[in-house]
């Protein structure tokens, strides 16, 4: 499994630790594609009593692509809210994508930073 691989699943578990206080069921597709909104899978699909209620995408620095504003672009159409974990570095790009597909003003977008000091 390569770097972003591994930093993708690590901040998708903690999200779904975090998210599971105010979020009842989550789904999530790490390990296959099986739950779909609008026919994209994202990574945890959040809901309780059987509604969906958001959507949320983790990106890395090489998954930030036009390709991957179009997924974002499809969930937001389905009505679902969309909260998009990215990079802090790639905050800038993510917006300038987030403009250009005319989603800005539906995504929540947070961002996440790993650092290793050496003493």
């Amino acid at each position: 499994m390569d770097q972003d691989r591994l930093i993708h699943n690590y901040i998708v578990q903690t999200l779904k630790e975090r998210l599971s206080r105010e979020y009842k069921e989550i789904r999530d597709n790490v390990e296959a594609e099986e739950h779909q909104v609008n026919g994209v899978y994202p990574d945890l699909i959040l809901g309780n009593h059987g509604l969906v209620l958001a959507a949320c995408e983790v990106e890395t620095d090489r998954s930030i692509t036009p390709d991957e504003a179009e997924k974002w672009k499809s969930i937001i159409e389905s009505g679902t809210k969309l909260f998009l974990m990215v990079p802090s570095s790639k905050t800038k790009d993510v917006t300038s994508l987030l403009w250009e597909k005319g989603i800005a003003d539906k995504v929540s977008l947070g961002t996440y930073e790993i650092k290793i000091r050496m003493p």
